[in-house]
């Protein structure tokens, strides 16, 4: 690998500043990946920089992910075109008839859909926006929402996270054992799953990420360029700003949609399609490989053995891991644009003709979206190309006190992944540094699940700051929302949440204060923040912290975007 030195972090900056200066996040992800190929190649370095771009497409799992894409949008047209966009709308009117109700909505649902952040960002954003809407909730608001309740619930939940963080705990354990450095035998070492579970209090930051989410929602306070976006949308019903560039317009793009029949089957019917089909290719995959393991390993163990000697949640953890989730996210969108056009012909609503041009025009729905993944996926290729990750593990490797070094680990992960845009990238450059730096200083493996989770939380807090984020990308895209609003807005609640996580690692490092004390600490500190920042920033602003306090005169409501009451419920 090409080690550029500080020179690596140039590609990766670079797109960072001038997507948040300009707001043009096609423009500046291109100029990064084009000033990495200059870097690498230390010439015009055009072909290069193509080479990157066509690589991170050739990519197998890349590749599902974006043909995932691309049917998910042709679903959300065909939901739109017959219908059931407007059928939620109408039956979400007379029940989620608050912004709070409509908001702990989304946060539940996000909360629930645990197995992948991909299905996660697709299913929420979709289902929620036009009840969102209805209630003007800012689209900034909503892809908040979404983005704080993907990965951080997908990291603790079983899930294809899951499974890779285990990976790279066994990896860190295993070159520990294989080093001539250390005298460390793999019996001594504690188990990965072990690891992961102790880990869990200490990933602060998706913990403190998921509340944070629940006390917007039921506070309605909102600081930062959120109380803006939420002002804006509240009094004039433009849930986007007027030069905004959502990544996805269905309402521009699609046309009026057919209303003679707007029922809910055709809404929920192939939502509940796309997860089970998801969820069952998921097990299936897994299982699979499984069985294939076990029918290459020199005693191969039955399901019923396996679970008698590992337990039912190890087993699971082993069968989801091995699962291939891109392919299955594949079938279930695939599954639930078929579903939809069975719905369209079997009610007489359009002809196969319809059917097809619909389709299509989904397509053309994601190609904003499809453009940044590719761009976001070959930044990421730059920086690891050039060293970007390495380069800054290997500087912050320096001795520092044990008190101290879960809080150098949050930061540097949080850095990684800011400047790769990958969370798991991060993961697995940093976890196995992490874990020799650990060993190094104590001895033994007590701090572990400390630097776990202080790898885990930092990850991805990087990944919700960042504009080369694929899940911020997705997360905007099915919210339809402009993605470096998206990052403005989210970005003054992700560095409150990790201001907090810092200060329990300071309570835990400085004073020994154990995680069942600092998590409730940190929870009061969170609500006191939330509510001291919201009040100082209003002030200052001269408006009040809770925008859908405000009485607004039906009349001054474009149509179709009256919330159920002028003013909002408290209770």
């Amino acid at each position: 690998m090409f080690e550029a030195g500080y020179y690596s972090l140039v590609p990766p900056l670079l797109a960072i500043a001038l997507a948040i200066v300009t707001r043009r996040p096609i423009l500046s992800l291109f100029l990064g990946i084009w000033s990495g190929g200059v870097i690498a190649t230390e010439s015009i370095g055009i072909g290069q920089t193509f080479d990157w771009i066509a690589g991170s497409i050739a990519d197998v799992f890349h590749a599902q992910i974006l043909i995932f894409t691309l049917l998910l949008g042709s679903g959300v047209a065909l939901i739109w075109r017959l219908g059931g966009a407007t059928a939620v709308r109408n039956w979400a009117t007379s029940r989620l008839e608050t912004q709070r109700k409509t908001g702990l909505a989304a946060w539940i649902l996000g909360m629930l859909l645990f197995f992948d952040d991909y299905a996660n960002t697709a299913i929420v954003g979709s289902t929620m926006r036009e009840i969102s809407d209805q209630m003007r909730i800012s689209r900034e608001k909503l892809s908040y929402i979404v983005d704080s309740t993907a990965a951080p619930v997908a990291t603790i939940g079983l899930s294809s996270w899951v499974a890779f963080q285990l990976s790279m705990i066994d990896e860190g354990y295993t070159a520990l054992v294989e080093s001539e450095d250390y005298s460390v035998a793999a019996a001594d070492t504690p188990g990965a799953f072990e690891t992961f579970v102790g880990s869990i209090p200490f990933n602060a930051y998706s913990l403190f990420a998921i509340l944070m989410v629940g006390i917007i929602v039921v506070s309605r306070r909102d600081y930062g360029e959120m109380l803006d976006a939420e002002h804006r949308a509240w009094q004039t019903g433009k849930v986007n700003r007027d030069e905004a560039q959502p990544l996805q317009e269905v309402e521009k793009d699609l046309g009026a949609p057919i209303e003679d029949r707007p029922m809910l089957r055709t809404f929920f019917a192939p939502i509940a399609v796309l997860i089970s089909v998801t969820l069952a290719g998921a097990f299936w995959t897994g299982y699979q490989s499984w069985l294939s393991d076990q029918a290459e390993a020199d005693a191969p163990t039955s399901l019923e053995t396996a679970i008698g000697t590992d337990g039912v949640v190890q087993v699971l953890v082993d069968v989801v891991g091995a699962g291939d989730f891109a392919a299955a996210l594949v079938w279930g969108s695939f599954a639930m644009v078929a579903t939809l056009i069975l719905i369209g012909l079997a009610y007489d609503l359009f002809d196969l003709g319809d059917s097809i041009d619909t389709v299509l025009e989904g397509f053309s729905l994601m190609l904003t979206a499809v453009t940044i993944l590719v761009l976001a996926w070959s930044i990421s290729a730059v920086a690891e190309e050039l060293g970007t990750g390495s380069y800054v593990a290997g500087v912050a490797e320096g001795i520092v006190s044990p008190a101290l070094l879960p809080i150098v680990v949050l930061l540097v992960s949080a850095f990684v992944a800011f400047t790769m845009g990958s969370s798991w990238a991060t993961m697995g450059i940093v976890t196995p540094i992490a874990i020799r730096v650990a060993y190094e200083l104590t001895g033994s493996f007590e701090l572990m699940p400390v630097m776990i989770g202080a790898v885990f939380s930092g990850a991805i807090f990087g990944d919700h700051s960042s504009p080369i984020s694929d899940t911020s990308v997705l997360s905007a895209t099915f919210t339809g929302a402009d993605l470096i609003d998206h990052i403005r807005t989210q970005l003054y609640y992700a560095g409150t949440v990790l201001f907090v996580v810092i200060v329990c690692y300071a309570l835990y490092g400085f004073l020994g204060v154990p995680w069942m004390v600092f998590l409730p600490l940190g929870a009061v500190l969170l609500v006191g923040l939330v509510y001291g920042l919201s009040e100082l920033d209003a002030r200052r602003k001269g408006v009040d912290p809770r925008a859908s306090s405000i009485d607004v005169d039906r009349g001054s409501r474009e149509p179709g975007t009256e919330p159920g009451s002028t003013t909002e419920d408290l209770d």
